[in-house]
């Protein structure tokens, strides 16, 4: 069990079981990014900072495991932060080792990986579903972004939350949409109908 005073999101479970990966909001550096081990009964479970900075980091996701490996340890991790001024995608090393690599660069919001390891996605500041190939190894690459569709997810809502989900193989997407207002169709409502 973990407790503090601070206000926590999980954002993702890696899947090889090891690490839940969380937010925790502190009054002087923002939103950080934490990683809880999970463990059997006496293994150390100690939280520790994944990112804590002076700027805002949240909707993270832990990568596969190596080239998309079953069960495989995560080596990678996707997430936003607003430290160019404007929140935008980013990877890095899981554990932190080196440097980061900037994958939006229009505004980028809910990166998610592929299965494989081989695609990230994420959501452009104007809501246009984004797919960058990615190679992890034997160093990390990444090409241009390039738009998929537009969709009406409202990319800053729910800082917190990812509105879309993608298949295994990276072809078909659940997307959780904000509908348009239009004018409500009327209701007639009857009463004492069975006079």
């Amino acid at each position: 069990m973990l407790q503090s005073g601070e206000s926590k999101r999980p954002q993702d479970w890696s899947r090889d079981g090891r690490f839940i990966l969380y937010t925790s909001e502190d009054p002087k550096t923002g939103n950080d990014l934490w990683v809880l081990p999970v463990g059997p009964a006496g293994a150390d479970r100690k939280p520790t900072p994944y990112l804590k900075t002076e700027f805002n980091e949240s909707q993270a996701q832990f990568s596969p495991g190596p080239e998309g490996a079953p069960g495989g340890a995560p080596r990678w991790m996707a997430y936003v932060s607003n430290e160019s001024g404007r929140t935008q995608v980013y990877v890095q090393p899981f554990p932190v080792s080196g440097g980061k690599f900037q994958i939006s660069s229009e505004g980028g919001y809910q990166p998610r990986w592929r299965r494989d390891g081989k695609e990230l996605f994420f959501i452009a500041s104007d809501a246009r579903l984004m797919s960058v190939e990615v190679k992890t190894a034997p160093k990390f690459e990444a090409t241009v972004p390039k738009a998929l569709s537009q969709t009406r997810i409202l990319a800053a809502a729910g800082q917190f939350a990812h509105h879309y989900d993608v298949t295994p193989d990276g072809r078909r997407f659940l997307i959780n949409s904000q509908l348009q207002e239009t004018a409500s169709a009327p209701i007639t409502l009857v009463m004492n109908w069975q006079r």
